[in-house]
């Protein structure tokens, strides 16, 4: 029998529709996103081109089906916070606790120390253990907690943050490349061993 495929790449407008359906849940039934409508695909794929030209934006996909996404964003637009990003992300009901995570996000945060960024920022709506787990699991801190910072179905929610390290902060810091400017050699090994990572978790090695 043919081993089933696992493949993680950056991704394309295209995605869309495939990221927004694992999206909708989190905007429908949770507060883990304080996204209150769902956006049509179109404005998806947009989203999807704006993050690409500085940031990473990855999809794992098994069996042809996007599993799971993970992508950067800015901290804040300010000039002065050009080196620490946001992260998130998000996956399909079917591949939950299947092991796709760690690697997909540890690839993502791998990309971003080649490009140099310094700082990563994590916000998680709590209470989410699976969520905490995760991020600690992959070296992130707790360092705050804004109580009653969100409304969202009908309570007051509650998000802490948690901060990774990427790299060490030197005076003079060069900007970080933005992620079309990387080495396409660095980006093929960084995924390589990601998707080694995640078929050795889903046991197709």
């Amino acid at each position: 029998m043919k081993a089933p495929e696992v493949l993680i790449r950056p991704a394309t407008p295209a995605d869309a529709a495939a990221c927004l359906a694992i999206y909708r849940p989190y905007i429908e039934d949770t507060a883990i996103t304080f996204e209150a409508d769902v956006p049509s695909v179109a404005e998806f794929a947009a989203r999807i081109e704006r993050c690409l030209a500085t940031y990473p934006w990855l999809v794992c996909v098994v069996d042809g089906q996007v599993a799971g996404y993970a992508y950067a964003a800015p901290y804040n637009e300010r000039a002065a916070y050009q080196w620490a990003a946001l992260c998130s992300i998000y996956l399909h009901d079917a591949f939950h606790g299947k092991g796709i995570a760690r690697p997909l996000y540890a690839a993502l945060f791998d990309l971003l120390r080649v490009q140099g960024f310094r700082s990563l920022f994590a916000l998680i709506t709590l209470p989410n253990d699976p969520s905490v787990r995760l991020h600690e699991r992959l070296g992130f801190l707790p360092f705050t907690v804004f109580e009653h910072i969100g409304y969202k179905l009908g309570a007051w929610q509650r998000v802490g943050w948690w901060r990774l390290d990427l790299a060490d902060f030197p005076a003079d810091p060069p900007l970080p490349l933005p992620f079309p400017e990387l080495d396409s050699a660095d980006v093929g090994l960084i995924l390589a061993a990601a998707i080694i990572k995640t078929e050795v978790a889903l046991g197709r090695r």
